[in-house]
């Protein structure tokens, strides 16, 4: 971030600008390092230490402290409070936008649906499709016939099962023509 630091009536010593720095650094780490510049206006007006903070970060966002005292480190501390301030709001209306653009995705069965036509000229990359893990599934000894007695009765896509003879787990499954598939290990 470039720092401006201007004295009116005043000499920027290097304890000034270091505690000016320490301030500003807070508001820097708030800001996730999206502060551009700060420019520092110090006057000092017979007993009034008066210090103008003016924060510009990304998009164009302007913050401005006004902080006034008997002594440096009041002014400077009420004009960073005051930049912090806004900077969290900034921040916060930064997360907002970012959580409102989840909201507005399409539902995963919509894409399923979009994945069945044929891929258009202007996408770049094909969606890869994500992998769900499910809950766990009780693998139980049952033989070919019980599976597929099992699948007849229920709605189920599939059934895993343990086969008692051969001691290896198969999956039997319902086929899109209709008929039930079975897949057993080599």
């Amino acid at each position: 971030m470039r720092l401006d630091i201007t004295g009116r009536h005043v000499d920027i010593t290097p304890t000034l600008r270091q505690l000016i720095e320490r301030r500003l650094a807070r508001v820097e780490r708030l800001l996730n390092d999206s502060a551009l510049s700060a420019t520092v206006i110090l006057t000092l007006e017979k007993y009034r230490h008066r210090t103008e903070l003016i924060l510009h970060a990304r998009g164009d966002k302007l913050m401005r402290g006004l902080g006034e005292g008997n002594a440096w480190n009041l002014s400077v501390r009420q004009a960073a409070e005051k930049v912090e301030q806004q900077a969290k709001k900034v921040k916060g209306k930064w997360g907002e936008r970012k959580r409102s653009d989840t909201r507005r995705r399409v539902p995963r069965t919509v894409r399923a649906a979009e994945a069945i036509t044929p891929p258009r000229a202007d996408r770049a990359e094909p969606e890869i499709p994500r992998v769900i893990r499910a809950s766990r599934y009780a693998i139980k000894p049952m033989s070919v016939d019980d599976a597929a007695l099992r699948m007849e009765q229920s709605a189920e896509a599939f059934v895993v099962f343990r086969n008692p003879e051969s001691s290896v787990v198969s999956i039997v499954y319902r086929r899109k023509d209709g008929q039930l598939g079975l897949i057993e290990p080599d």
